[in-house]
């Protein structure tokens, strides 16, 4: 099995795991330094660092009964790209979730998602004055 084989298994055991509500195994997968960024401006926005945030992530995304499809696995070294089917709420959409590999960890998650669906699911995030 090549690096990249390996490394589209392990980000395909990830998915399994969100899958079955396995968050031992799906933790495990990450580094603690991990930097997970979601894009735009939801309430679940932003960048995401170690797995003590992942895990208030994982935790909203709970909230609204995230469910994710993986279709199809990409890799180039230590990166793999999951195209995937996403039901959020009453919406769905497709993401391109890219992770960042190394020492059989996910150090780096960037997700392409729909934000403007992430926004009415989740809400836009609240902005302080100051």
């Amino acid at each position: 099995m090549s690096a990249q084989e390996h490394n589209i298994e392990l980000v395909k055991n990830g998915y399994a795991a969100f899958a079955a509500g396995d968050v031992e195994t799906l933790m495990n997968l990450f580094d603690d330094n991990l930097e997970w960024i979601q894009p735009g401006e939801s309430a679940i926005s932003g960048t995401h660092h170690g797995k003590g945030e992942l895990g208030q992530l994982l935790a909203r995304f709970a909230e609204k009964s995230l469910r994710v499809t993986p279709r199809r696995f990409l890799a180039d070294g230590d990166l793999v790209v999951a195209l995937t089917d996403i039901t959020v709420g009453a919406e769905s959409g497709q993401d391109a979730d890219v992770f960042t590999l190394r020492d059989d960890k996910v150090v780096r998650a960037q997700v392409h998602t729909d934000t403007a669906m992430m926004e009415r699911v989740y809400g836009k995030k609240q902005v302080v004055a100051g």
